[in-house]
């Protein structure tokens, strides 16, 4: 029979997993060859605005794969419903029977892609953080910066959205554990922030490198499609440091993406997250050096939380 385990189950559940940790080991497991990951599944919407991606695969000699179908449709907040859904489906390596159905709501996507950002600043953030900048303030911002929480003691935020009365919501839910300080634009963000996250769906640029000071860490999380782009290609090209969760997506989405199709990157200049994080040598060398971490979303995350939940589940 199959289980089924309810939103409510998981959020309990999750309180008992280091997210974290297993985003690292499936992170080494993708880049070290051990994963089956295809190309994602991705079905675009105009009206009203949205998308939805399907990722699923699996690690080899594991007891599972999974299947993850996850979406964003930008306008569900005007009707009382969250931006993100989805579900995350269980089945048997072994004999492709269904084993469980998480109906997350899209929570477990919003929780390993804070996660990814966390592990992200563990390995590549300046190790003096004076204040952490959030570009956008809907329930990835706030995810992010509370992970973020796992790898440095800073308090001090600067935020900004294009919504006032989102950036009010976004202070006033955090202000009693953060001193959060509203910028002006993105580039207010950059001039006093030297570890930024970037969390919207713009197909705009928000920030450009004339923006950041020396030593910067950029998560880029936001743009995990062809179209979306946070960060200008000059940007990009300026850092030092350049990573990404997965080379072969970075070939059809997100800020690297953008970059090469600009002709301001060559992409041999990226690495893969998995391998950066285990050799020392590709790491920050110096507190100057400007490092950009560009996430667009690999299945192996949604592999490891969804075996995380149900092993958990199961005790």
């Amino acid at each position: 029979m199959v289980t089924i385990i309810h939103k409510k189950e998981i959020e309990q559940l999750i309180q008992d997993i280091d997210v974290v940790e297993a985003m690292e080991k499936g992170f080494v497991a993708y880049s070290n060859g051990n994963t089956i990951v295809p190309p994602v599944g991705e079905l675009l919407f105009k009206e009203p605005k949205g998308e939805t991606h399907i990722k699923y695969g699996y690690i080899k000699n594991d007891e599972y794969y999974v299947i993850k179908v996850a979406s964003g449709f930008y306008d569900n907040p005007k009707l009382g419903i969250a931006s993100s859904q989805g579900l995350m489906l269980l089945f048997s390596q072994k004999t492709g029977q269904p084993i469980a159905f998480l109906l997350d709501e899209g929570h477990l996507t919003d929780i390993r892609t804070a996660a990814a950002g966390a592990l992200a600043a563990k390995y590549f953030a300046p190790k003096k953080i004076k204040a952490i900048g959030i570009i956008g303030t809907g329930i990835q911002a706030k995810l992010q910066l509370q992970y973020l929480q796992q790898h440095t003691p800073c308090k001090t935020v600067w935020v900004w959205g294009r919504n006032v009365k989102n950036i009010e919501k976004f202070k006033s839910n955090l202000d009693h554990d953060f001193n959060i300080q509203i910028a002006k634009n993105p580039a207010e963000v950059a001039a006093h922030s030297n570890l930024i996250v970037t969390t919207t769906p713009s197909e705009t640029p928000l920030l450009s490198s004339k923006d950041i000071l020396p030593g910067t860490h950029i998560t880029a999380v936001g743009s995990d499609t062809s179209k979306k782009q946070e960060l200008t290609s000059n940007l990009v090209a300026k850092a030092h440091i350049l990573i990404v969760d997965s080379i072969s997506q970075s070939k059809s989405r997100g800020e690297i993406y953008r970059a090469v199709k600009n002709g301001k990157l060559l992409p041999e200049k990226v690495l893969e997250l998995g391998n950066a994080i285990q050799d020392i040598s590709i790491q920050r060398t110096s507190e100057q050096q400007i490092s950009i971490v560009d996430l667009t979303g690999v299945a192996v995350q949604d592999i490891m939380i969804a075996k995380a939940i149900y092993t958990n589940f199961k005790k």
